[in-house]
């Protein structure tokens, strides 16, 4: 599996990188129209499940004219083939809420569509250079970013299966084969110290990842596995949502306004708490990580535990650093992916099992740092010191602010190419749609 050339592990000559770019396209347009295929039918497709969400139809043809965009047009230098549909699937010119009202491509017509895009890619892709002196085309920056930009679509078709009140649409699988093992410790120590923050020679690493800096922390404890669901249920049951106490301003207004008072799909069955999960009713699995949180839930829980959601700084110094050689990694246990280290990819619909993964636990003992859940995170979003928007501010700059809450580490939806130890998610603070969980830290 391609998991982006980077310097650590030496890149690819072009010819064997352009091979594994379109082996790479290949399999994310199959995870694509997996999602949009099957056992649904067009209105399903075409209709928008919550003003949250964009109507499926509309993922499916933005991810082929998103590639069009930058795959033939700025790549290739290509005639742009449908120029009067881009405004349509411009994420910054509508947003999702007004998408169902727009001349949508219909089903049929989004499929043709991107396979004649993806044809077009693959026939051009032997003839561009990636050593051109282009920076949009150094180590195939560019085929990267297209690359994670469709994996990251399908992680929110996902997430937009996830509302859908049909019949289950996607299937499921039990991690059976899975090892587990006991955690020694419930946190671990990061002794004081600097470490390198951010990516300088991971060529497809988006701006802002970039630049690498020093960043020097004190010592703290941080979680050694995310929040399990037997772990969050203790907060509910202990009245978490009735103390004004463990709420910022902001938290208490959202809790008294939205109703909320346990995760999302949650519902109470008596004395149990079961989940609707991609159209199927189960009872809340204890020992899974607590997932469909928002950051004002997680920070109310942290303080709860008596603790505290870890800086974005001090998740990535658990995640990165290496002590012995006192080095950055590019994941937590090493520079090179290594399948049977964490949960990613759709290989399964949820997170796994605390005591999962063991492989996969970084230089300080911390587990599943990629993977299960994305992990909110006390930071605001902001660029890093030198930060430069590439290749366009949309994609980065124009969110910077406090605003977002910084998130990190991949779901058990993203897929191991548009994760990283050094990738960066954000969204606003009372999301709970996405895949998102968290772990706890606490200053020494």
């Amino acid at each position: 599996m391609l998991t982006a050339p980077h310097a650590s592990s030496g890149v690819p000559d072009e010819d064997a990188l352009k091979e594994l770019v379109a082996a790479e396209l290949l399999a994310a347009r199959d995870r694509s129209l997996g999602l949009t295929t099957g056992s649904l039918s067009r209105p399903e497709l075409v209709e928008q499940v919550s003003p949250l969400m964009s109507p499926l139809v509309w993922d499916l043809a933005h991810v082929g004219n998103y590639e069009e965009l930058w795959l033939l047009r700025a790549a290739a230098g290509i005639t742009p083939m449908r120029p009067e549909i881009d405004s349509l699937y411009d994420a910054f010119e509508h947003p999702r809420a007004e998408r169902p009202t727009l001349p949508l491509l219909s089903p049929d017509d989004a499929r043709a569509y991107i396979a004649q895009v993806r044809t077009k890619v693959l026939d051009s892709l032997e003839r561009v250079s990636f050593d051109s002196g282009n920076r949009l085309m150094s180590g195939g920056f560019v085929y990267g970013m297209v690359l994670q930009h469709e994996h990251q679509h399908d992680e929110t078709m996902l997430a937009t299966h996830q509302l859908r009140k049909g019949e289950p649409a996607l299937l499921d699988r039990a991690p059976s084969d899975l090892p587990v093992s006991l955690v020694p410790a419930a946190e671990a120590l990061v002794p004081a110290g600097p470490f390198v923050m951010g990516a300088s020679d991971d060529p497809w690493a988006y701006d802002n990842e970039r630049p690498g800096h020093v960043v020097d922390l004190p010592a703290y404890y941080i979680d050694t596995e995310p929040v399990t669901n037997a772990d969050y249920q203790r907060f509910i049951e202990d009245g978490g949502y009735d103390e004004r106490r463990w709420w910022t301003d902001a938290g208490w207004d959202w809790r008294n306004a939205s109703g909320k008072r346990a995760p999302a799909f949650w519902t109470r069955e008596g004395s149990s708490w079961v989940r609707r999960r991609f159209g199927r009713v189960e009872t809340v699995p204890p020992n899974e990580a607590v997932q469909h949180v928002c950051w004002y839930e997680a920070d109310a829980y942290a303080r709860w535990a008596g603790k505290r959601l870890p800086t974005e700084a001090e998740w990535e110094k658990a995640a990165r650093h290496d002590p012995e050689k006192d080095r950055s990694r590019r994941f937590p246990w090493g520079d090179s992916w290594g399948e049977g280290r964490a949960n990613l990819g759709q290989r399964f619909l949820h997170p796994t099992e605390a005591g999962t993964y063991a492989s996969g636990a970084s230089a300080y003992g911390v587990r599943k740092l990629i993977g299960d859940v994305w992990e909110w995170t006390s930071s605001d979003f902001h660029g890093y010191p030198g930060f430069e928007s590439f290749p366009y501010k949309e994609y980065s700059e124009v969110f910077f602010g406090p605003d977002y809450k910084v998130l990190r580490g991949g779901s058990w939806a993203t897929h191991p190419l548009a994760v990283r130890g050094t990738f960066r998610n954000w969204d606003y603070p009372i999301r709970r749609q996405i895949f998102s969980g968290f772990r706890c830290a606490r200053s020494l």
